[in-house]
This record gives C-alpha cells, sequence and structure tokens, in this order.
C-alpha cells in the first residue's frame, strides 16, 4: 500500500508494539500528529516540556524493560530532549526519540526551527539518523529499536525533515533480520572464561559479588540468586542495581559507593576476589582508583565491551550478556562456605547499624530517613519508587529496600534533577497496577511541576512525596563539609505545595511530625483517581551518612557519630 511518511511512522510503531508514546506538536512534525488520527491503537501523552517527555518514555522504559518512546518537533523542541536523552544514555534506557525537522531544501540555511539535533546529540544517543528519503524510513524505524534494545540498551534518535513524513512511497514492513555491520552483541562467555573464572571463585576466601544495573537490564534476577545461593557470595548493590536481588536476603548487605553502607564499603577493601556483574565501576562507586579493593583479583562481566579495563583493570573480562554468563557458570560451581569472611563482615555491620538514626529519639524533629523507612513499612516494601536526585535518592536507596527488578527508578549516572515526577509518571502509565511513589526534593520537584497538568490528565495515580528541607540539600551538605558552612545559593524558597496541588485540582497532605506520616500515606494509598501529593517538612540540616569525599579511598568514610543527641 501507498502511504506517506507520517503514517509508516505509526505503521512501524505499531508492528514495534508500541501502544503508548509521550510527546509535544509543532510545525515541523505537524504531518506526523496529523496522521496519528488514524492510529486511534497508539495513545498519545501530552506532556508540558520536551525534557518531561523524554523522562517520560525513559520511566516507561526502566519500568517495563521495553523501549520508550517520545515525539517533538525541530529546534526548541529538539533541543528540549537533550537532557532526557543524556539521562537515558548515561543509564542504558531504552528510548527512541523522533523528531521533526524542516524541510530537506532548507536544511543547512539557518531555516526557523532549525537545528542539527542529529550532530547536538551524536555523544548522547547510541545511535541517530537524519531520513534524507521516504523509502528509507520503515527500514530505519525497525533499525533504531532494534539497535535501542539490543546489546547495552540505550536512547536512539531519528529525525525526520517535513517533506519526507509528507512523500508517499510503497509501504512493505521490513521483517528480515536486522544485520549491521560491526555491530554483534555478545552472548555468551567462552570455555576458556568459564575456566578461569571458576578457578578464581573457587580458589577466593573473601569473595564479594557487585551487582549492577545489568542484572535488572538483563533479567538475571534468577540466575543470580541461583549463583549466589550456590556459592554462598556476599552480594553488593550499585544504586541502579537495587531489585535486582531482592534485600533482605542474608547474602545482600546492601549499596555501594560514596553513600553506599560503610561495611559494604570496607568489605570492598579487603576482598580477596571481586566479581563485578553488569556494572561499570563509576568514580561515584569506586573513590580513589589507586586505593580501590587492592588485595583483590577481579572478574568483570557486562555486555559493553568498552567497559572492561575502562575504569579499573580486571583480571579476567567477560563480554557477554549476564544472564548466559551466569547460567553457564552456575551448574559448574563447587558449593563453599565462607564463615570467617561472613563473621567478619556481620562485625561491620553491626557497628554501622550503632550508627543509624531511624530508631533513635528525634527530640520531636522530622527526619527525611523517618519518612522513607515509614514509607517502606505502610507500603509493604511492594511500590515501584522514582526518585528525583539528591539528599532524598541517597537516602530512599539507604532506607527502602527493593525486593524486585524494576522497583527502583532513579537518574544515576547524569543525576538529572527533574527526573522524578515526570519519570514516575512514564512508569505508572506502563504499569497501571502498581503502586507508584515519586520521592522528590523540593528543588528537582520545581524543575518539572508542569508535569503535575500531565499527571491530571492521564489520571495517572502517582504518589508524590515531597521531602522539603528548605534547601538544595545535597549541595548545602557539600557547603558544610568543604566549603566551610558558606551556604551560597542554596537556601531554597517553594511556593506553598499544598496550594499549589489545589490550583491542579491534586488532593494534598502537609506533615511535619512522625505520628502524621502514616495517616497521610494510607490517604495517598486509598485516592486511585489522579495524583495525590505529601509534602514533608523535614530536618534542614541532616546530612546523607556515610560520605566518601569525591576523589578519597574508598574506605575513608566521613560516618555518623555514634552519640548525636541532635541527629546531625
Amino acid at each position: 500500500m501507498k502511504l506517506k511518511g507520517a503514517e509508516i511512522i505509526w505503521e512501524c510503531l505499531l508492528r514495534e508494539g508500541v501502544n503508548l508514546v509521550f510527546g509535544y506538536p509543532g510545525g515541523a512534525i505537524l504531518p506526523t500528529y496529523d496522521a496519528m488520527t488514524k492510529y486511534p491503537q497508539i495513545h498519545h501523552v501530552l506532556t508540558r516540556h520536551e525534557q518531561g517527555a523524554t523522562h517520560m518514555a525513559d520511566g516507561y522504559a526502566r519500568a517495563t524493560g521495553k523501549v520508550g518512546v517520545a515525539i517533538a518537533t525541530s529546534g526548541p523542541g529538539a533541543t528540549n530532549m537533550v537532557t532526557g536523552i543524556a539521562t537515558a544514555m548515561l543509564d542504558s534506557s531504552p528510548i527512541v526519540c523522533i523528531t521533526g525537522q524542516v524541510a530537506s531544501s532548507y536544511i543547512g540555511t539557518d531555516a526557523f526551527q532549525e537545528i542539527d539535533i542529529s550532530g547536538v546529540t551524536l555523544p548522547i544517543t547510541k545511535h541517530n539518523y537524519l531520513v534524507t528519503d521516504v523509502e528509507d524510513l520503515a527500514y530505519t524505524i525497525r533499525e533504531a529499536f532494534h539497535i535501542a534494545r539490543t546489546g547495552r540498551p540505550g536512547p536512539v534518535l531519528i529525525d525526520i525533515p517535513k517533506d519526507i513524513q509528507n512523500a508517499e512511497t510503497e509501504f512493505v514492513y521490513p521483517d528480515e533480520p536486522i544485520v549491521l555491520p560491526g555491530y554483534r552483541p555478545a552472548s555468551a562467555a567462552t570455555e576458556a572464561e568459564i575456566e578461569r573464572a571458576l578457578d578464581l571463585i573457587h580458589a577466593a576466601r573473601k569473595p564479594l559479588i557487585l551487582a549492577g544495573h545489568g542484572v535488572v537490564m538483563s533479567g538475571a534476577a534468577s540466575e543470580l540468586m541461583a549463583f549466589v545461593e550456590k556459592a554462598q557470595i556476599p552480594v553488593a548493590l550499585t544504586l541502579l542495581g537495587k531489585g535486582g536481588m531482592p534485600e533482605g536476603h542474608p547474602m545482600v548487605l546492601g549499596m555501594m559507593g560514596m553513600h553506599g553502607e560503610a561495611y559494604v564499603n570496607q568489605a570492598i577493601q579487603e576482598a580477596d576476589l571481586l566479581l563485578a556483574f553488569g556494572m561499570r565501576f563509576d568514580d561515584r562507586v569506586t573513590g580513589n582508583l589507586a586505593t580501590y579493593a587492592p588485595h583483590s583479583r577481579k572478574i568483570h562481566v557486562d555486555i559493553d565491551p568498552s567497559e572492561i579495563n575502562k575504569n579499573v583493570r580486571v583480571d579476567l573480562g567477560i563480554v557477554g550478556d549476564l544472564r548466559t554468563v551466569l547460567s553457564q557458570l552456575t551448574p559448574r560451581l563447587r558449593p563453599k562456605q565462607h564463615p570467617e569472611w561472613m563473621a567478619q563482615i556481620r562485625e561491620w555491620q553491626d557497628d554501622s547499624f550503632k550508627r543509624d538514626i531511624v530508631n533513635r529519639d528525634a527530640g520531636g524533629k522530622l527526619y527525611a530517613a523517618h519518612v522513607i523507612r515509614d514509607l517502606w513499612e505502610y507500603t509493604g516494601g511492594n511500590a515501584t519508587v522514582v526518585t528525583d536526585v539528591g539528599q532524598h535518592q541517597m537516602w530512599e536507596a539507604q532506607y527502602y529496600p527493593h525486593k524486585r527488578p524494576h522497583t527502583l527508578i532513579t537518574s544515576g549516572g547524569l543525576g538529572t534533577m527533574g527526573f522524578g515526577l515526570p519519570a514516575s509518571i512514564g512508569a505508572k502509565l506502563a504499569r497501571p497496577d502498581e503502586e507508584v511513589w515519586a520521592i522528590v526534593g523540593d528543588g528537582g520537584f520545581q524543575m518539572t511541576l508542569a508535569e503535575l497538568a500531565t499527571a491530571v490528565q492521564e489520571k495517572a495515580a502517582v504518589n508524590i512525596a515531597i521531602i522539603n528541607n528548605g534547601y538544595l540539600g545535597m549541595v548545602r551538605q557539600w557547603q558544610e563539609f568543604f566549603y566551610e558552612e558558606r551556604y551560597n545559593a542554596t537556601p531554597m524558597f517553594s511556593p506553598d505545595f499544598c496550594k499549589l496541588a489545589e490550583a491542579y485540582g491534586i488532593p494534598s497532605r502537609r506533615v511535619t511530625s512522625r505520628d502524621q506520616i502514616k495517616a497521610a500515606v494510607e490517604a495517598a494509598r486509598a485516592h486511585n483517581s489522579g495524583p495525590f501529593l505529601i509534602e514533608f517538612v523535614v530536618e534542614k540540616h541532616d546530612i546523607v551518612y556515610p560520605m566518601v569525599p569525591a576523589g578519597a579511598d574508598l574506605h575513608n568514610m566521613i560516618r555518623r557519630p555514634l552519640a548525636a543527641p541532635d541527629m546531625v
């Protein structure tokens, strides 16, 4: 059949299994929006900003493992997507962004709303395209989805000039296998790699698994559980690895890194073997590379060959899909206990628990840690939590244990403030039966709060927990530690969030003491017809402990004092 390019876009999206897209129209993408009326099978979510569209597509992708789709017009519409694209790139999230472009004859003339978006996004996409012939459009879209979802997932952008959207061609969906020169994602380890890995594992006395986002992305949670229970090796989690194994399992220690558990970081520094599964040894995990895990041999399994030996030199690098590699390793493991090693870790763990603030007398003050832990208790730990970036993000990671994959959605690599609210909307629309909480700070929330209108419009029953400490909290913390308490540009004026919610028709509560938390959370959970907002007014000068200063040795952490009457 003969179709216009705009119609081909929707035909291809249908064949890729897409039923939900996020976007914002404009002149250069208008032919595509006009053609959308012929495809009622696909629901379009009108966002309030193109950045919100990309974050929603990202939240959708992380909640489901499917490819999220965002659409925008040329020029500022496309450039408004850049932060969301970079966020997806740093966290390996599969999204496809479709942008309109000025007509082909105007490209290069500085036409109205012309921008070279493929050039702008070249460093922050897995791949991108400028379509110059309508006959290439269908194959380009299919190829884009293939690249986004295979190997190490990531964002792909397709820029489509307006005349290509209006041009007609004979449409035949290209259903032959995608073959790309030089693009062959590895899946399995070689026999020699398996033998070497087994030798290192069986010889270790103090082994430790570092489980990253790759566990979740590869669907390897069950395979990791089988490996751990047979090998009896404790597990440390990266921020994005949370949920890869259920926290609460006796072999799961908790989060590592800059704001990870002190005993986890101590275990890394004392281990004689690190098994890095689907993680990339980023700086927030390692601290000073010169002193990182000095006593250990290292096995690194990752789908992306560029990550092997990039930051940390390893004794064995295996390029492959983690789920496949674990399936190869586990049947050949010899069961082994490590009682002395586990006893040492538990001793370090006891010291950390003595410093915990959750069960201390708070002197009537409300702390963010109280909010997060009580939220975990009242939701039974079963909610999907989407966070913004800052102190509240780290407190969530510390005080809300996750049992399942895809239940913590957060911006790890880029650290994007404003991510939380729109990503939570994407996650809720992707999984409408899932309980979804957006935990945001007063700073990041105000960056994208216009998407409250999108949540109301879509009747997305997202529960929004604003942790309001009146500061850009994490920046203030750094100023306290490293800038002699010069709190320059960090005190944060905010509107009355409850009145703001009222303006959007959103019910709300304000919580100022711990005894009010339960009723507020119960009210939010009982409201299922749209969003609900709770403002938690918490202690202003609280600190995320422990903390490894940037570039410091992983074991040189700033610890919470054992006795701290003021809880700080």
